[in-house]
């Protein structure tokens, strides 16, 4: 390949990750073509890009970017992915994906995470995590929850007086009952 291609092909690279801040180093093992572009369309149908690239061209285009770490040990022919709702559901798809017979040798190798190396262990572990719309539900019920605790307390206590209240007007109303046929 000529030096030009390979800027070329950098520039394209540089291009497609400008506004990506976490990407998944995959192998694809021994998958041929077709299988490759099954795996691609499963995976477009879920807004995640993966594309095939040579290690040091995918080193030189992401130098000096928070994705570098991803490519400081790994070797040979690899695959990035990128995209989806965040990097949690990216980390969700590529794990049940790497489960499937059919996607035999699709395994992880490394990651970047707000310029941090992750390997595949921690990939995984990312995989295991709540995404983003679970966790806006666990914060929503969690300051619910507060709110309806914070509200039960004030309303307990003015039920609380409210009551004593209504049993002091019952307890006058009676003693005033009693003496009025007396007067």
């Amino acid at each position: 390949m000529s030096k030009i291609v390979k800027n070329l092909l950098v520039d394209d690279l540089k291009h497609r990750l400008k506004n990506v801040n976490e990407v998944i180093v995959v192998s694809l093992g021994r998958l041929d073509g077709t299988k490759t572009t099954q795996l691609r369309q499963v995976l477009r149908k879920k807004k995640i890009h993966l594309q095939l690239i040579k290690n040091s061209l995918a080193r030189r285009a992401t130098l000096d970017t928070p994705l570098a770490p991803a490519f400081g040990t790994t070797e040979g022919m690899l695959a990035i992915a990128w995209g989806g709702e965040d990097v949690v559901d990216l980390a969700k798809e590529l794990d049940r994906v790497s489960g499937v017979k059919e996607y035999d040798g699709f395994e992880f190798r490394a990651g970047a995470l707000d310029g941090a190396r992750l390997a595949a262990d921690d990939v995984k572990a990312v995989a295991k995590w709540p995404n983003r719309a679970e966790q806006l539900s666990i914060l929503s019920g969690q300051i619910s929850s507060l709110g309806a605790t914070l509200s039960g307390q004030i309303l307990g206590a003015g039920a609380t007086l409210a009551g004593q209240i209504a049993s002091r007007v019952d307890d006058l109303e009676k003693a005033g009952v009693e003496e009025a046929p007396a007067a």
